[in-house]
């Protein structure tokens, strides 16, 4: 590592910076092929970071690079507890990748106050939060991406270090638990699920997940499923028998309300892609459950933000077994 440089000791992301411009490798079998910059766009509201200074980053045999993907539109309540969570990580060789839908907030304030410790933001209108996330991927150099979402955070400052102290080379997949946020002061662990049972639903928060980028450079994230494509990815991996390794730890904070789900429409882009790779599973996906589904969307579209974050604050306690987090009430 003798070409190596360092900008600033303090931040994951500052360490083990090279001048040399990498070699961009291409496979006939990916559907998109691998940048460091996004072509030019009129519409572009903003690019930056260090890359656009000349400065880049590169896997080390004893030092795999990670890089982490947030995608991001109009999050400035939320968007630099996520940055600071990545930049503060201990693990020397953190890559890190903003792609912004065009935010019209404040937004990209934060990200140019964090400039100098982001390789590459864009920020620019797109078709969604896959075509964001396919973005992310085509501009990772790391062997391993992680996507951590706007108001989502690593859970401790040494959790990259962590995992990648004692994964097996050979895994395709690194997936652990999350710390579920309804609160400042309700937060629960939850443990993921057995991975075959990823045809009700994918067993691990992507938050929480590790995947080597090879594979989301060859198959991307299939934008027909609007609400799904992660699922959709995750299942093909499972169906060609790749390893996947799951690190009894807790990987990431999820913000249990930042985002809103459509269940009854989830469950039938779930309902399709299962039937695409495990027929034999349709059974769970009965009339019956989406009749449950349609009932609970309806019902959470006549009630306040508030109410519903009552309503799921008391299932938690209530209802599901989970771990409180110990130093929480």
């Amino acid at each position: 590592m003798t070409d190596t440089l360092t900008l600033n000791q303090n931040y994951s992301t500052t360490r083990l910076l090279t001048k040399e411009k990498p070699v961009l490798e291409h496979t006939p079998e990916d559907t998109f092929e691998t940048l460091l910059f996004l072509p030019e766009n009129k519409a572009r509201k903003g690019e930056g970071g260090l890359r656009t200074k000349g400065y880049f980053k590169k896997s080390y045999e004893d030092k795999p690079l990670i890089s982490v993907v947030t995608v991001v539109f109009n999050g400035e309540k939320h968007l630099e507890q996520t940055i600071q969570s990545v930049i503060n990580q201990s693990y020397d060789n953190v890559e890190y990748i903003i792609v912004d839908g065009g935010s019209t907030d404040g937004t990209l304030d934060i990200i140019r106050k964090y400039e100098d410790a982001i390789d590459y933001w864009v920020s620019e209108s797109d078709s969604g939060i896959y075509d964001a996330m396919n973005k992310g991927s085509s501009l990772a150099e790391g062997e391993w991406i992680n996507f951590m979402n706007t108001g989502d955070s690593f859970y401790q400052v040494d959790t990259i270090e962590d995992i990648f102290s004692q994964i097996d080379n050979n895994s395709v997949v690194v997936y652990g638990n999350i710390l579920s946020v309804y609160s400042p002061t309700h937060k629960i662990i939850s443990s993921s699920k057995p991975l075959d049972t990823i045809y009700q639903g994918l067993p691990f928060s992507h938050q929480a997940s590790f995947t080597k980028s090879k594979y989301l450079r060859k198959f991307g994230f299939d934008m027909q499923y609007n609400i799904c494509a992660d699922y959709d990815f995750f299942y093909k991996l499972y169906m060609q028998k790749l390893l996947f390794t799951y690190i009894n730890i807790t990987i990431a904070n999820y913000d249990m309300f930042g985002t809103s789900t459509n269940y009854s429409q989830s469950f039938l882009q779930k309902k399709i892609i299962s039937n695409i790779y495990e027929p034999s599973k349709n059974k769970y996906f009965s009339t019956k459950r989406y009749v449950v589904l349609k009932l609970k969307d309806y019902i959470k579209s006549y009630l306040s933000f508030n109410k519903i974050k009552k309503i799921k604050i008391w299932l938690s306690k209530n209802i599901y077994n989970r771990q409180v987090e110990n130093d929480e009430s």
